[in-house]
Parts: C-alpha cells; sequence; structure tokens
C-alpha cells in the first residue's frame, strides 16, 4: 500500500474511532490526512470506498492477530495466545474494529470482497480454537466453541465503550476477559473431552 492510502487508512480510522460514523466524511479525512480530497476520490473512489478498506483492513489485523508460531505452544496456550492478542488488536485499531464490530456505518454495505476476508478471519479463529478440542467434533460444533469464546471476548471489549463503564473496574478489563475466556474455554475442553 503506498504512503497516502495508508495515510488516509490512518486517518479515516482515528476519526472513526473517535466520531463514529457521523464524523467520517470525505474532507474530514483529507483534512487529517494531509491530502485532497481529489486525492481521495483517486484512491478510493469516496467514503465507501475507504470503509471497504478499512473493513478488509480490519479482518486482515484479526488474522494476523490469531496467526503465529504455535508449535512451541499447546493447543489451549494458542488458543488463549490469540485471543490475548485480539484483544491488542482492539485496543490499538479502535477504528478497525468499531467498524468491523461495533458502531458502523448504517450506510454502509461490505463488498463481496470483504464479507469473503470476515469469513476466513472467522475461520482462521474456528481453526486455531478446534486444535484445543477434542478431534471428533463436527465442524458446526467447532464453530460453535470458536463463536462463544470470540462473542465473550468481544463483549468484554464492546463494554469499554458503553456506560457500564463506571459500574465495573475497567482498568483491569483485559484481565477479566482472559480470566472468563480461560474459564469457557477450560470448560469447553472439560465438555467436549467426556
Amino acid at each position: 500500500m503506498n504512503d497516502s492510502k495508508s495515510k488516509i487508512l490512518t486517518a479515516a480510522s482515528e476519526i472513526f474511532a473517535e466520531h463514529g460514523a457521523d464524523g467520517l466524511s470525505v474532507r474530514a479525512i483529507s483534512g487529517r490526512a494531509g491530502l485532497s480530497t481529489i486525492g481521495i476520490y483517486n484512491h478510493f473512489n469516496g467514503k465507501q470506498g475507504i470503509l471497504d478498506a478499512l473493513y478488509i483492513e480490519g479482518f486482515e489485523k484479526v488474522m494476523s492477530a490469531i496467526h503465529f508460531d504455535v508449535a512451541a505452544m499447546s493447543p489451549r496456550e494458542a488458543v488463549l495466545q490469540g485471543l490475548s492478542n485480539y484483544l491488542t488488536l482492539a485496543d490499538q485499531h479502535r477504528g478497525h474494529y468499531q467498524l468491523i464490530f461495533g458502531r458502523g456505518d448504517p450506510s454502509y454495505k461490505p463488498s463481496s470482497g470483504a464479507i469473503t476476508v470476515g469469513a476466513e478471519a472467522f475461520n482462521r479463529l474456528t481453526t486455531l480454537i478446534a486444535r484445543a478440542l477434542p478431534g471428533s467434533l463436527s465442524g458446526r460444533e467447532k464453530r460453535e466453541a470458536a463463536l462463544q469464546l470470540w462473542a465473550l471476548a468481544h463483549g468484554y471489549i464492546s463494554l469499554q465503550d458503553h456506560e457500564a463503564t463506571d459500574l465495573i473496574p475497567m482498568t483491569a478489563w483485559r484481565d477479566l476477559t482472559m480470566n472468563a475466556v480461560t474459564t469457557h474455554l477450560d470448560a469447553l475442553i472439560a465438555k467436549f473431552s467426556d
């Protein structure tokens, strides 16, 4: 990706994290990126193109977070490392995360290519989690286990942007999330090992 495209996507992600979809405009992005609006249209064909690029880039970041050398780890440790990496991704790339999993832009409809990248990210998560579960499970059972762990992590991440933050000691949100994920993973392993 060239430097201008990278600046545009970084600016768009920052604006989305700060102001949501309502604050995201070609003019705001161009101002933050230090580029002309014409340059943005040349690279991305407007706001929809930028949102699609952010969506794809967000899921590529998810895949990168859960793709690492697992050879030296037990399958359980690999799942926990992947989910820990996922939490780091959500923290470091709030705009991307919010677009693909949170408060998206209601006018944005992901392209078929973007949907394919999202499906591939979930398939990779399922593959990682399936390593910790008995091999005799069906594909549906593996996907359901992955969805449960993903939803649990996502729920804790989403609480950071909610009024409940004042009610819950969110200074330790990562520990809370990892404790919940670990407990649930261990319960799944025990359930399917019987």
